[in-house]
């Protein structure tokens, strides 16, 4: 169905009368949504007089007192432990491994035994790739897999909270919904 003036002047009508993209097809028929918000997008209307929708009035929820905290044995605060730190090992940088042919490893010479670690910058003359031999599970050699996948530190496990802790917060929520 071709968009003639008639039905442009009739959309552009309902438009900024406030009605949505389907109600607009709704009321004009033999057009979509679709096709009504691809109408006024290339027609540029964007502004409107008046919302398709009445805004909703925004309830603010009231806030939850501030839970007392429980003092430790000792009456003291608790304070946090101090932070360790790990020493880092330095990366060493591997050399690159020649080919047979006496050329570093490229894009078009990578095989499935070569190691894929990229060295230099991609958009520089003289990037290779690392070219070492790479193991069955793996796209690079065994010393930059060590690289790459760094293994997960443990997580710690918080402490189960006390049964008085429990019972306390269960306490104060019958509460409030008191």
């Amino acid at each position: 169905m071709a968009w003639t003036e008639d039905r442009v002047e009739i959309l552009k009508k309902l438009w900024i009368e406030g009605l949505s993209a389907s109600q607009i097809a709704t009321k004009m028929g033999g057009v979509t949504r679709n096709a009504v918000i691809g109408k006024v997008h290339r027609l540029g209307l964007s502004g409107r007089a008046t919302p398709s929708r009445p805004p909703r009035p925004r309830i603010r929820a009231k806030a939850a007192p501030a839970r007392a905290r429980a003092a430790s044995a000792s009456g003291k605060p608790k304070t946090a432990a101090p932070a360790v730190r790990r020493e880092e090992t330095p990366v060493v940088p591997i050399e690159p491994k020649k080919l047979p042919s006496g050329e570093f490893a490229t894009v078009l010479t990578l095989t499935n035994k070569l190691c894929k670690w990229p060295i230099g910058d991609p958009a520089k003359p003289g990037f290779k790739f690392c070219g070492r031999g790479s193991t069955e599970s793996s796209p690079y050699c065994q010393d930059h897999a060590a690289q790459a996948y760094q293994p997960q530190s443990r997580r710690r496990r918080k402490p189960a909270p006390k049964a008085a802790n429990i019972l306390d917060s269960l306490a104060s929520t019958r509460r409030n919904f008191n």
